[in-house]
């Protein structure tokens, strides 16, 4: 056995590496990066008025849906604020194993 409580996952090792892979590769053009960034907050949007049919009390703890978009044009910077509700660390595990397969 090991300690207890503890989980290890064998790509956490990969991680860096493959955020640098990702962001080089599918993210080499700055238009495919915001596009693609503002696809994961509407998707984290979609999450919460998924979450929301069968649990109405999320609504109403929420500020409007939204996403917002700013910059600091002297710190040359945008900034993407959504709403939404991100990924569980399951999500997370699931999801950086699907990107490390998928090859795209």
């Amino acid at each position: 056995g090991g300690a207890h409580g503890e989980e290890k996952f064998e790509f956490q090792a990969e991680v860096s590496r493959l955020m640098d892979i990702i962001i080089n590769s599918l993210y080499s053009k700055k238009e495919v990066f915001l596009r693609e960034t503002i696809s994961n907050s509407a998707d984290a949007l979609d999450k919460v008025r998924f979450l929301a049919v069968e649990n109405p009390d999320i609504m109403s703890d929420a500020k409007d849906l939204e996403i917002r978009i700013s910059f600091d044009e002297a710190a040359k910077t945008l900034t993407i604020r959504d709403t939404g509700i991100g990924m569980t660390k399951e999500d997370l595990i699931q999801n950086l194993g699907t990107v490390a397969k998928s090859g795209t």
